[in-house]
């Protein structure tokens, strides 16, 4: 039994999440419950094999053994019933960098990108930085959860738009698509000649009830329109070795993403990375099923506490992912009043929903990835301070 209860010292660490409250947020005292990592040490055998590989003492240059990619082609066709042929795995530094590169190479300067907002916020800048236009296709809310909207998504197509950003699962509402809503997704790209760019990070978190399905799983003549982007970090904590690749079975955007990494000189091995992910995909699978009955027992008792103590805000219970999606609308504030609540008055830092696009505005994610205590000290600190401004 792994004990997530244990609650980590993160602070003097360099830590991207517990070292910069001061810089980013205006106090030292604030409770990071934001950017997209656990409060969690990885899988012992993870750990272990970091440390062997550290103890070899001379850190050169590294490449990946046949091995690497077995454990990958192993884990998606066990956990999954996905069949990766070798072959059509490319590595990559992050999802961010392939979403980047591949928006570069299957669409041209001045197109339109569609994406299905509100959605990870590096989605808006790879499209604007590679001076493409943002095309949105708003996500309906229903009942407390997304759907797609396929009439508007067809008539985007119609427009001309040829490259879709998919989030699948989907980050921040918390969805983990169904077979049938892909199908359609897929079926609609297929009339209209629409390449597929799909973020599957988060595809090993998705909780007890639900399932996964990788979009190019449903058909070859789907894969052959989809590049799908995934890692092992956040499904096993390793967001820091910067370890990532692409799935793609059509040979031709296969070698021309890889030509492209190749070109920019993004393609050498990380020293830890073929140790890492090995012992994670081949040791790590007890490790994560516990994880997600932890995350799970978080998220009910997230959505129980606001439910009794600030029941204006909604929670969208989320079918995958670690992170928690609410509705603060019925508080009444606006971006910069939320943002005061969080940062001075509750000291705590959730992510801000507009930075998810502007149907995020009056929303808030919290990282849900860490210790009980942290939770429910997080939420008591919110829920306190927001009862303020209800009258």
């Amino acid at each position: 039994m792994v004990n997530f209860d244990q609650v980590p010292n993160r602070k003097h660490t360099y830590s991207y999440k517990w070292d910069q409250s001061a810089k980013l947020f205006g106090s030292e005292e604030i409770l990071p419950l934001w950017v997209a990592d656990m409060d969690f040490e990885s899988p012992p055998a993870v750990k272990e094999a970091i440390q062997r590989r550290a103890a070899q003492g001379i850190y050169g240059y590294t490449f990946k053994p046949e091995s690497y990619t077995e454990a990958i082609v192993n884990w998606f066709k066990r956990r999954h019933n996905w069949q990766i042929e070798p072959g059509w795995i490319t590595d990559s530094p992050s999802v961010v960098t392939s979403l980047s590169i591949a928006i570069d190479l299957f669409s041209e300067p001045g197109s339109k990108v569609i994406l299905q907002s509100p959605v990870y916020y590096p989605f808006y800048d790879v499209i604007r930085n590679n001076g493409r236009q943002i095309v949105k296709n708003p996500l309906l809310e229903r009942s407390g959860t997304y759907e797609m909207d396929y009439d508007h998504l067809e008539s985007l197509m119609m427009d001309g738009a040829r490259l879709l950003l998919l989030c699948n699962p989907h980050n921040p509402g918390g969805r983990v698509w169904s077979r049938e809503e892909l199908m359609k997704l897929g079926e609609l790209c297929l009339t209209y000649g629409v390449i597929v760019i799909s973020d599957e990070i988060h595809c090993d978190l998705v909780l007890p009830g639900h399932r996964y399905t990788p979009f190019a799983s449903l058909s070859p003549e789907i894969a052959e329109i989809t590049l799908t982007c995934l890692a092992p970090t956040k499904t096993f904590n390793l967001p820091g070795l910067q370890i990532s690749y692409i799935v793609a079975s059509n040979r031709r955007m296969k070698q021309q993403f890889e030509k492209r990494i190749k070109t920019l000189s993004l393609h050498m091995t990380g020293f830890f990375a073929p140790d890492a992910v090995q012992a994670a995909y081949n040791h790590g699978e007890g490790w994560l099923d516990e994880l997600l009955q932890y995350v799970q027992g978080n998220v009910d008792y997230a959505i129980q506490y606001l439910q009794e103590h600030l029941p204006e805000v909604r929670p969208f219970r989320p079918q995958g992912t670690y992170l928690l999606w609410l509705d603060c609308r019925g508080l009444g504030l606006d971006v910069e009043e939320l943002k005061r609540l969080m940062y001075q008055e509750a000291k705590v830092a959730f992510n801000e929903g507009s930075t998810f696009g502007s149907e995020g505005t009056g929303f808030l994610r919290i990282n849900l990835a860490c210790p009980r205590q942290i939770v429910e000290e997080a939420l008591k600190r919110f829920c306190e301070a927001a009862r303020k401004h209800i009258s």
